[in-house]
């Protein structure tokens, strides 16, 4: 699809659409482009696109906006946080406080925790700006991403394929350029199975060298993150 006819339907091509996390904070600091710049960009792509790409399944656009502005104006400070104006996406389990919090399970489809994971609380501190979370198979089991609550993730490459799974949704979204950088989770191939699949590169750090508690009284696979890979 990257290829096909949505280059004639989707938003206006920008040189910021596959940019890596270094390239994007660098035009941040030199005030090259804004952080709402940048976000408006992501966010038009992914209205255009993502409908049938279906990567990005809770979305919180005006919180988004709202960080945005708040990161440009540190950056008109002079502050420098390693991800101060990047938008970023990650894979529906982990918690963030106001947005639900499934695991594709259709009992807790209404369950929407009052505070972030911790993982997402330091992305939050590093500037980081969150635009949504993307989708998973139930329970994360499977090499696909579909759920009853969601539906099917699909390839941007081809519509007929799969991006894979467990953190399908999040590869599809980076393979799509909605963001730089996607977190995700990876016990028995999630994240690299989903980034071969979308030929974006995933990384799963060692066990034990991310955290790996994602809500109270509750473990969960180590934690990594799937960024574009540099051209």
């Amino acid at each position: 699809m990257l290829n096909g006819d949505d280059k004639k339907t989707g938003p206006p091509a920008s040189p910021w659409d596959f940019a890596s996390i270094a390239e994007l904070a660098k035009a941040l600091r030199s005030r090259k482009v804004s952080a709402s710049e940048l976000l408006d960009h992501t966010i038009a792509r992914i209205e255009a696109l993502d409908q049938r790409i279906n990567a990005v399944v809770v979305r919180d656009f005006d919180r988004a906006r709202m960080a945005a502005k708040m990161a440009d104006a540190a950056l008109a400070r002079g502050e420098h946080r390693a991800l101060l104006g990047v938008a970023v996406t990650l894979k529906e389990p982990f918690n963030v406080a106001g947005l639900p919090t499934t695991w594709g399970f259709p009992k807790f489809k209404d369950f929407v925790p009052t505070e972030d994971a911790l993982v997402v609380a330091r992305l939050k501190q590093a500037g980081a700006i969150i635009i949504g979370k993307t989708n998973i198979p139930i329970g994360l089991r499977e090499f696909q991403s579909y759920n009853e609550i969601y539906g099917t993730t699909n390839n941007p490459y081809d519509l007929g394929r799969s991006p894979g799974g467990s953190s399908g949704g999040s590869a599809a979204a980076l393979a799509a350029g909605f963001g730089p950088l996607s977190l995700g989770s990876d016990i028995g191939g999630s994240i690299r199975v989903p980034a071969h699949f979308c030929g974006v590169f995933g990384h799963k750090p060692s066990l034990r060298c991310a955290d790996t508690v994602c809500r109270r009284h509750l473990r969960c696979p180590a934690r990594a993150i799937l960024v574009w890979s540099a051209r």
